[in-house]
């Protein structure tokens, strides 16, 4: 097995690997290991705009921000997070327009920004213009900046290679295993520090905006070594997936001024959110759709809705709101380009002369490896700091995006905490000693791996996986019961004995064995699917995006905490779930109240 040594391993090229990695690089030797080449990471999927409360084209302020966080996430945001977030991302957003990061300007110079779901002005209730944007190719432009920031700054780069196993000894972490993907090797890289930027894992579901590459990997490791996963019960759903495929429509899309459109022609969001129709946070958007579609409201009968930005009909609905802006072709196509490309190539709609077909999409998970606001990994409810362990981005959980995750939010999230997390790994390596690696590094995961390699069984891994994304879709979707919970529960651990007993796979090859890498991330989609199905179950009330129909009130007296799930530790499947409490800072205008848009 070869071997490396670096002081800071970066697990993960996204948005928050790469923040991570440039911040760790000024003060510790660096290296980021992702399973993809850099920028084709998944933050290249967010479109429509990183939010902060620059005020640029209207009066806002970081309270205001910090404010929506928390209402957003059904008040289950620790509070001290959100003040982070939304205080940081001002100097955030500037460090990117300095790093070179090409945003939209306003006739006057200024970063561009634009309304997005949930982000108000808090005094008068009315959407604010907080999101900044580069066309709707926002998350693109961040990992271009951030990958050529980190070249400048002599990052080593370990592309397609995959972390299969993080090492840790008498409790400390002490550096990880990556195949590569090319030829078959293993590698052992001994680190002080390992940051775990490895997104989400959105493939657990059939309908998704996750990319095939979304898995879940990073926040599995943690969980198999032992480590807690923080609030799993709660998986956002995109109101406005492309139908049939899942793919994003971006928010900006509704930011510009675009409007949800049932099957009877109706703009249905009054109903639903009078204040804000379209803008309301993506859980009340998400849940509103499916209603009508439940109600035979859908285009057609069909299980989807249509999302309206032609001309015509948003200029319409801004004239009766008194606003004296219009839209035109030329606006549409520029401002929304990626939309406007993806809606005529995969739904055979132009977006400018007719709408499109969407339909609620797994996206973003709001849980994941517990971290304090330095990135530090968390071992147990008493917030018990795991030694050289961190996290950022959607792999993490802060918590600062609670039940429900605001549009915009995850870019902010990924460069202010991932910053966070780089620069704290840095100072913790200049004062840590070398944690030695353990005699037997590496002899596990080899040896699943080559179980894996060499499994006959009669089960394939696309069969396990299509079976677990459907009865996700059905059982653990955008709404739930104590029964479809029950059952898939029982059905995942059932996928889970078939994954260990009756596996096959084809490929016996090392060079680029996808087959068996696929095989490997299908196990930790089984774990991820196991730990979400078993967090929601416990959870007896409705909040964010958990909806539960047999406890459909939120339940503040009982339910204000934070739930962790550690994986079965007997041959029985015996699971601890454990809670904590949400940090709260004792001001009136945080205390939980009902949502109302």
């Amino acid at each position: 097995m070869k071997t490396h040594q670096f002081e800071a391993l970066i697990v993960g090229a996204g948005g928050a690997g790469l923040m991570a990695a440039l911040h760790a690089s000024r003060g510790a030797k660096t290296a980021v290991l992702s399973k993809l080449y850099p920028t084709r990471s998944h933050t290249g999927a967010a479109l429509g705009g990183i939010g902060a409360a620059l005020g640029n084209l209207e009066e806002d302020r970081w309270e205001w921000h910090a404010f929506d966080t928390v209402k957003g996430g059904d008040y289950l945001v620790d509070q001290d997070s959100a003040e982070i977030l939304a205080r940081e991302a001002i100097d955030a957003v500037i460090e990117l327009e300095h790093f070179g990061l090409p945003f939209d300007r306003t006739p006057e110079g200024k970063i561009s920004q634009r309304r997005f779901g949930g982000h108000t002005n808090n005094e008068t209730g009315k959407p604010v213009r907080r999101a900044c944007h580069a066309a709707d190719r926002t998350g693109h432009m961040i990992l271009q900046t951030l990958y050529q920031q980190c070249i400048k700054n002599n990052v080593s780069f370990f592309d397609e290679f995959h972390v299969v196993d993080l090492i840790m000894n008498d409790g400390k972490v002490c550096g990880v295993i990556a195949i590569e993907i090319g030829n078959g090797d293993l590698h052992l890289f001994h680190a002080k520090a390992v940051v775990f930027a490895t997104g989400g894992w959105g493939k657990c579901w059939e309908t998704t905006s996750n990319a095939h590459s979304l898995t879940g990997d990073g926040s599995a490791l943690t969980y198999r070594v032992g480590l807690p996963l923080e609030d799993m019960e709660f998986y956002q759903f995109h109101p406005t997936g492309l139908y049939p495929t899942g793919f994003l429509i971006t928010e900006g899309v509704r930011g510009e001024g675009g409007v949800l459109i049932n099957g009877k022609g109706q703009r249905f969001m009054e109903k639903y959110a009078p204040r804000i129709k379209d803008l309301a946070s993506r859980d009340v958007v998400s849940r509103a759709i499916m209603m009508e579609i439940r109600e035979g409201n859908g285009i057609k009968g069909k299980r989807y809705v249509h999302l309206d930005i032609t001309p015509e009909t948003v200029n319409r609905y801004l004239a009766e709101a008194g606003e004296t802006r219009r839209l035109d072709a030329h606006y549409i196509e520029t401002k929304l380009a990626e939309t406007c490309d993806q809606a005529r190539t995969y739904a055979g709609v132009d977006p400018v002369r007719e709408p499109m077909p969407c339909q609620p999409t797994a996206h973003y998970a709001m849980g994941g490896i517990p971290t304090n606001n330095d990135g530090q990994g968390i071992a147990d409810a008493r917030n018990t700091v795991v030694p050289g362990l961190y996290a950022a981005g959607e792999c993490a959980c802060v918590s600062v995006h609670g039940a429900n995750r605001l549009g915009t939010n995850s870019l902010v999230d990924l460069v202010v905490y991932g910053r966070r997390a780089g620069k704290h790994a840095a100072q913790f390596t200049q004062g840590a000693d070398w944690t030695p690696l353990p005699a037997d590094a590496g002899k596990a995961i080899e040896a699943e791996l080559n179980r894996l390699r060499t499994a006959n069984g009669s089960v394939k891994p696309y069969a396990i996986r299509q079976k677990m994304q459907q009865v996700m879709m059905d059982k653990v979707g955008v709404f739930r019961d104590s029964n479809s919970l029950q059952e898939a529960l029982n059905d995942v651990r059932e996928m889970k004995q078939d994954f260990k007993t009756k596996l096959g796979i084809d490929d016996r090859g090392y060079k680029f064995n996808t087959d068996m890498l696929e095989a490997w991330e299908l196990g930790c989609l089984l774990d991820i699917a196991e730990a979400t199905t078993l967090a929601a179950s416990k959870r007896t009330e409705s909040r964010g995006a958990h909806a539960r129909e047999d406890y459909p009130n939120r339940d503040d007296e009982n339910w204000m905490k934070h739930s962790l799930v550690w994986a079965s530790q007997t041959d029985q499947g015996e699971m601890k779930v454990d809670y904590k409490p949400v940090t709260v800072l004792g001001k009136d205008v945080y205390k939980p109240k009902e949502r109302v848009y």
